[in-house]
């Protein structure tokens, strides 16, 4: 049953990567799709990330030692625009806090 599942779940992702690929050039979507599709990589980044940063064992801490390094992390990205110094401070600031908090 697990296989069967597994199977479908590959097909639909390969079908609906395909059908990006065959509509390419044959269909011009409305311009409010192209608008609203700007706002989906931030809203699927904010989905992922903010969970993890505000929310420890289950329950909302304003002391959580990720949720400083994220906020240090998101000044160092809008001051710099720099990825790579983003995530370095990060996860220097994350590593150091949670060593000396045991």
């Amino acid at each position: 049953m697990i296989w069967v599942a597994i199977v479908c779940a590959g097909l639909l992702t390969f079908l609906t990567r395909l059908s990006f690929i065959v509509l390419w050039g044959r269909w011009n979507p409305p311009d409010w799709l192209y608008r609203a599709l700007k706002y989906v990589p931030p809203a699927v980044l904010t989905a992922i990330i903010f969970p993890e940063v505000l929310i420890r064992n289950g329950q909302f801490n304003p002391l959580n030692p990720r949720l400083l390094a994220g906020a240090v992390a998101a000044l160092v990205a809008w001051r710099t625009k720099n990825v790579i110094l983003t995530i370095l401070v990060g996860m220097v600031l994350l590593l150091g806090v949670q060593f000396l908090l045991q």
